[in-house]
């Protein structure tokens, strides 16, 4: 196995990348099968494949786990060269922001304040700021993200068009366990007991899937019943939204919805998400 090479700077990225059919799989390290799914794809569609590993602290608010988020940088790379990366992106943050606090940043509109964003004030400006930082600094013609953001997903989309990066986004599958729970690197902090309460949102979602010909409030319904079985898990936010949009829906709609759900189980915030087809057989 050879390790990915590993670059720590913007200037040295742009001179090791320049002339090269690079795909970018942006990640906070602490690399699961989740991430490793996205780099699998990556290797698919492009020669060469770079895999960023930042813990940007743009994203994380006051409160929030950005010293208790795990840092495993040799272990990522001894992921990263079984399968066959040939570079890592792994700057400092001096690095990403010389000057301390980013005072110029992307700002994530509307559709940024709700949702994860009411939970998380400044988070998406924080993501779409590193992500337009990170597209600069490695100039892929493609990149990969995983669906389980996909709030996340849906405003890097619209950035990359509204600002016209030469970019195209590739989006895969929410990768789960055999337990059915989204693959997270926050699901370590789940004591045994907790993780078991957690599969209740994956069952909140297939029962929402189970309604979706019945109507939104059939859905809604079907969510909540599951989700009310499991007192360790308290709901944040459980909505459909149109996912062309991402706004909520009109009483009546039928056609394609994404649930999403955000819940905390103990002291750890999950989000998951699922694509149904409303109103249809």
């Amino acid at each position: 196995m050879t390790l990915p090479v590993v670059l720590g700077t913007i200037a040295s990225a742009r001179e090791t990348l320049r002339g090269k059919d690079v795909a970018l799989v942006p990640t906070l390290g602490a690399l699961h099968d989740g991430h490793l799914a996205l780099v699998d794809r990556a290797l698919e569609l492009r020669g060469t494949v770079v895999a960023s590993i930042f813990v940007n602290p743009l994203q994380f608010g006051t409160g929030e786990d950005l010293e208790k988020y795990p840092r495993t940088l040799e272990d990522d790379l001894a992921k990263l060269g079984e399968r066959g990366v040939a570079f890592v992106f792994a700057p400092s943050v001096e690095e990403m922001y010389p000057d301390g606090v980013a005072e110029t940043r992307v700002t994530a509109g509307r559709v940024g304040d709700t949702l994860e964003g009411r939970s998380r004030p400044g988070h998406f400006d924080g993501v779409l700021t590193v992500v337009a930082k990170l597209l600069n600094a490695v100039q892929p013609g493609v990149a990969v993200f995983g669906q389980k953001d996909a709030q996340q997903v849906f405003l890097v989309k619209r950035m990359v068009r509204d600002l016209n990066f030469p970019v195209s986004i590739e989006v895969i599958e929410t990768v789960r366990a055999e337990d059915g729970l989204a693959l997270s690197s926050r699901n370590q902090f789940l004591n045994p007991a907790e993780r078991r309460a957690a599969r209740v949102i994956p069952r909140a979602l297939e029962a929402a899937e189970s309604a979706a010909e019945r109507g939104i409030d059939a859905v809604v319904a079907a969510a909540q019943g599951a989700l009310m079985g499991e007192p360790l898990v308290e709901l944040d936010y459980l909505r459909l939204v149109d996912p062309s949009t991402f706004g909520p829906l009109d009483d009546g709609y039928r056609g394609p919805a994404t649930v999403l759900i955000a819940a905390r189980v103990g002291t750890t915030r999950l989000i998951d998400n699922a694509p149904i087809l409303l109103g249809r057989r």
